[in-house]
């Protein structure tokens, strides 16, 4: 489709200004759709200040825009995280942004994807006129400027801690590029349930001052990727376009990206440069992962990524550098974000994808896609390659240009252009990890497809596939309990040598059930909790901690959840409140077995849903003890099996975790049954 103007906006501080001067100018409505998203997010500029009479940080300031537009209506729409993301991201977004009296700003969170798969699509949406789209979150620890200091002041997060440089990359389109994105983004918000967005309107000039357009009048193209489910069929196009575009490249291929793992990918780039002897491919990423399950996984997959070039005898063409930065004794390396891809001067691809597997099949991303049609066009893609190469070593653009003239190699301008403390250096990833633990580890963490069928296809799928897939969930967690920090920190041995320590003290009760609530307010898995004081101190000890414990911690969010009311809980819940709501209020003690039992959101917030709804209190107990007792059975009974299997694995451990799985869902699946015949014939 064509648009009049598009832009590439290198870095946050250019893409937060730009998004800030069109958000100013917003009338009627505003799309925000993203992986993540953070109230105290600073939308500034390069100068890290603002002097337009809004508030800096982007909660505040989309407030302050409903305050001054009544017509205005925002739309936030944000992927329903695990919780193992929870220490990386905002408590309850949704009670941040929304306002008490206020309906006008509506966040909502995408549950709508299969298990295993994220919302990843990072598109923003301003009067179905200007749209963005990239590998930006409006979120914390983004923001920096294309100068990507050592040290810069304003790059501190909303806890008053400095953080590195940042690269990412965001591109800004209008015209019949920004209304297809428009399309785009209500269907998201239409696949997620969260009302009825509003009509398409009248496209207007909204092209913000200061940021001239790199094109003018061009074709753009959209690559998605989006996972099967609820009766649609898989959308595969970033992955086809990867292939397409690598399959025509004859000189060179500029890639910035997070991950590269897609090893279908790497066979296809060896295959082209074993083709075309004067091909290049320079690969600009992290110098490292920074959290356990990324180095476990995607250096690993690094690691096999940049393998296949070695097996090819291609790999003198190819070179894998981070970029880092220096001022005096301060050396920092620039963590790499962004998902540039731009082949030859004839094909440029900025977006959310990564190439890794999940961008691949499992995840949803957006791409757009330039392909040069002229001179024009061609010029101005080797000018922002240049432009993006320059940034990092520290020249101009002009610099980049002479070097490739002089020198006809892309590897050798980025190894040996370095100016102003700035520069590309050899990424060392090291020696793999044990193969046992990247074969259990990359199929979860990075598949190429999702790791299960969709939530909401659940009422549907045969028990066999549940079976399968809850050994696979079981499996899994343990896998995450023994290989990652959890086994260092929070180990089984831990935890049961801190509980046992206190098991014949009059204060154990009061520890456990301490524990317990605590352990709610943080989300923290009950069934979990339920196992390990069971492991701690036997079975029948264990069985009434537990259930005390239990009891007190619904107690008390079921109380905070009365207190608050159904509008902030509305706010931090979003769409699963009226799930929930659905099912629990004005229907008595069965009912709350019944949600008791299936999986219609964690254990803390069915607490607080159901205080808020006004729930009675008796039938909120009674339906917990009942509804919970399956799972307070199974886990108290073979929690002993449990932590030794997570210690020291064995065949025994393992067939008594099997019988314990098998009866506690065979006394489930009865229960269910019984309580829903016995609420129909009620």
């Amino acid at each position: 489709m064509a648009c009049d103007g598009a832009t590439v906006l290198n870095d946050a501080a250019n893409y937060f200004l730009a998004l800030r001067c069109c958000l100013i100018a917003a009338k009627r409505c505003v799309f925000i759709v993203g992986w993540d998203v953070h109230s105290r997010t600073p939308l500034v500029g390069p100068s890290g200040t603002v002097d337009d009479g809004y508030p800096a940080e982007f909660g505040p300031f989309l407030h302050a825009l409903l305050a001054d537009r009544p017509e205005l209506h925002i739309h936030l729409l944000i992927w329903n995280s695990p919780v193992i993301y929870a220490g990386e991201r905002e408590w309850f977004p949704s009670a941040k942004f929304s306002l008490p009296d206020n309906d006008r700003l509506i966040f909502c969170y995408d549950d709508c994807l299969p298990t295993g798969s994220a919302q990843h699509q990072k598109i923003v949406v301003v009067d179905d006129s200007i749209a963005f789209s990239g590998g930006l979150d409006l979120t914390m620890r983004r923001w920096d400027s294309d100068a990507h200091r050592a040290i810069d002041p304003n790059r501190i997060d909303p806890a008053g801690e400095a953080y590195p440089p940042f690269h990412d990359v965001q591109m800004m389109v209008d015209g019949e590029a920004a209304r297809c994105l428009a399309e785009l983004v209500r269907h998201r918000w239409a696949c997620a349930n969260c009302g009825t967005a509003p009509e398409m309107g009248s496209p207007r000039r909204i092209w913000p001052d200061g940021f001239a357009p790199d094109f003018e009048r061009v074709k753009i193209g959209i690559a998605r990727t989006e996972p099967s489910g609820r009766g649609r069929a898989a959308i595969n196009e970033v992955d086809r376009l990867f292939i397409a575009s690598i399959e025509v490249a004859e000189r060179m291929i500029y890639v910035e990206n997070q991950f590269l793992s897609a090893e279908h990918v790497a066979r296809k780039l060896a295959a082209r440069l074993t083709q075309q002897p004067k091909l290049e491919l320079l690969l600009i990423a992290p110098k490292t992962h920074a959290s356990w399950i990324e180095a476990r996984t995607m250096r690993n997959g690094r690691l096999e990524f940049m393998k296949v070039f070695d097996e090819a005898g291609v790999s003198d063409r190819v070179r894998l550098l981070h970029p880092q930065v220096a001022d005096g004794a301060t050396v920092e390396a620039v963590m790499v974000h962004a998902k540039v891809m731009i082949v030859d001067d004839v094909f440029l691809r900025i977006g959310s994808a990564n190439l890794n597997n999940r961008s691949m099949g499992a995840d949803s991303e957006c791409d757009l896609v330039i392909e040069a049609i002229d001179d024009a066009e061609r010029d101005k893609i080797a000018s922002i390659r240049n432009r993006h190469l320059g940034h990092f070593c520290g020249v101009s653009e002009q610099a980049v240009a002479e070097s490739l003239k002089q020198t006809g190699s892309l590897i050798e301008t980025a190894t040996t252009l370095r100016d102003n403390g700035h520069g590309l250096h050899p990424v060392q990833d090291g020696i793999p990890d044990a193969k046992e633990l990247v074969d259990f580890v990359t199929p979860v963490a990075d598949p190429l497809r999702p790791l299960g069928l969709e939530r909401a296809a659940r009422a549907t799928v045969p028990v066999s596939i549940k079976l399968l897939a809850l050994v696979g969930v079981v499996c899994a967690l343990g896998a995450v309990w023994r290989f990652t920090p959890l086994y260092e920190y929070a180990n089984a041995d831990r935890l049961l040598q801190t509980l046992r320590s206190i098991e014949g003290s009059p204060w154990a009760p009061l520890v456990i059930v301490a524990g317990f609530i605590v352990g709610g307010l943080v989300l923290f898995p009950v069934t979990v909790m339920i196992a390990v004081t069971a492991a701690a101190l036997g079975p029948w000890i264990g069985f009434g901690s537990a259930v005390v414990g239990i009891l007190a911690s619904a107690s008390l969010l079921y109380l905070i959840g009365r207190i608050v009311g159904i509008g902030p809980v509305q706010r931090m819940l979003g769409p699963r409140l009226r799930r929930i709501q659905k099912k629990i209020v004005g229907h008595g003690v069965i009912s709350v077995v019944l949600v008791r039992m299936l999986p219609l959101a964690p254990f803390s917030l069915i607490n607080m849903a159901a205080g808020a709804s006004g729930v009675r209190f008796y039938d909120f107990i009674l339906g917990t003890i009942i509804g919970m007792a399956p799972g307070l059975i199974a886990m108290s009974v073979f929690g002993a099996q449990i932590a030794d299997l997570l210690r020291q694995p064995s065949w025994s451990d393992v067939a008594l975790l099997v019988l314990g799985l098998a009866v506690w869902i065979a006394f489930s699946i009865g229960a269910q049954f019984v309580v829903t015949w016995w609420s129909r014939r009620r």
